[in-house]
């Protein structure tokens, strides 16, 4: 799903081609020991061959052509939410991301009565750099120099991507992603008007970041350009833009750390539950392995974040509840923002 057109490439490229290259290289780009020889994958042959006829492609355009968990935890989550908005019989549960649909397969063995409308998305980001010429989006090119290699250039003049850019940035590179705009739009109009809630798991910061588009294969950095097709590429989550997208239709809530997040959710009375039902010491080691994994700062305890957007009336308790002592309806507590309370 995307919303940025695409008119006017065709003289992009020529100019594109011929000057600039982009010197957006961040730390992430590359593992910092690329291989002396590009693989020549069948990816990165599509890629040339769709470059060659149309010219240079966004990074965006480029991650959707190469990119075709504590599930219990996350399943309590919006058992709890079900429960404070009603137990309502008919409601959809969507999982948004890459692949086929497994996370929300889990859950959903935790909360079997429910049904699902399942919708995948792969969400993908625009770069966009400032120069002395204004702001210019980087996008993915072959390189003069060696046909069978892509490389980074800028556009020579504005493309839509720029009118995401605040008019008080003060970073010089900037990641956008109008798609995740359009998709919290929609979801906050939904929410605000039908009721329901929506939860946002992933790598993010607050607007802050700059150059998070990375690879991986095999579990570690990968060139973003070397051997397409390859590695999983990914950016993180700018949640102030999808705080600013819900347009005040509906409450936001974190983002959190995992490590908070899953302790509020009761993480450690699950762990203490199955290693007392576990007699066998590798299933005990494996248990908290993983939860070393998922809670240690150092690992995924600090790099995931939880985001939830909920409707306003969520957050006071409902318009009729309303707590004795006071005249004002009182605070609603969120599962995972805030420490459960198990009876």
């Amino acid at each position: 799903m995307s919303v940025l057109v695409r008119s006017g490439l065709g003289p992009l490229c020529a100019v594109g081609r011929a000057a600039i290259p982009s010197i957006w290289r961040g730390k992430y780009f590359s593992s910092g020991n690329e291989p002396a020889e590009n693989p020549v994958t069948p990816m990165l042959r599509h890629l040339i061959y769709k470059i060659k006829s149309t010219g240079p492609i966004t990074v965006a355009e480029y991650m959707k052509e190469v990119l075709t968990n504590p599930a219990k935890l996350l399943g309590i989550w919006f058992i709890s939410e079900w429960m404070a908005t009603g137990k309502s019989t008919a409601f959809q549960l969507v999982e948004l991301g890459p692949g086929r649909g497994t996370l929300v397969g889990d859950i959903l063995r935790v909360f079997t009565q429910l049904g699902s409308v399942l919708k995948n998305c792969d969400i993908s980001v625009h770069l966009v750099e400032k120069t002395p010429q204004g702001w210019r989006e980087v996008f993915v090119d072959i390189d003069p120099q060696v046909s069978d290699k892509l490389r980074f250039v800028l556009a020579p003049s504005a493309t839509p991507a720029e009118a995401f850019i605040q008019h008080d940035e003060t970073r010089d590179h900037v990641e956008v992603c109008p798609d995740a705009g359009v998709i919290i739009e929609e979801l906050s109009q939904r929410i605000a008007l039908t009721g329901g809630a929506a939860l946002v798991a992933d790598y993010g910061h607050e607007g802050t970041k700059t150059d998070t588009l990375r690879g991986f294969c095999g579990h570690k950095l990968h060139d973003v350009l070397i051997a397409p097709g390859t590695a999983d590429l990914t950016a993180d989550v700018d949640f102030s833009y999808l705080r600013r997208m819900a347009q005040g239709k509906v409450a936001s809530l974190g983002p959190i750390k995992q490590h908070t997040f899953l302790k509020n959710m009761g993480i450690d009375v699950r762990l203490k539950v199955l290693l007392d039902k576990s007699n066998e010491p590798s299933v005990r080691q494996q248990l908290l392995q993983g939860y070393d994994m998922l809670m240690n700062p150092k690992k995924m305890g600090e790099r995931f974040n939880f985001f939830a957007l909920l409707p306003h009336q969520r957050l006071q308790g409902g318009r009729h509840r309303r707590n004795a002592r006071q005249s004002k309806p009182f605070a609603s507590l969120v599962a995972g923002f805030s420490e459960l309370a198990w009876q």
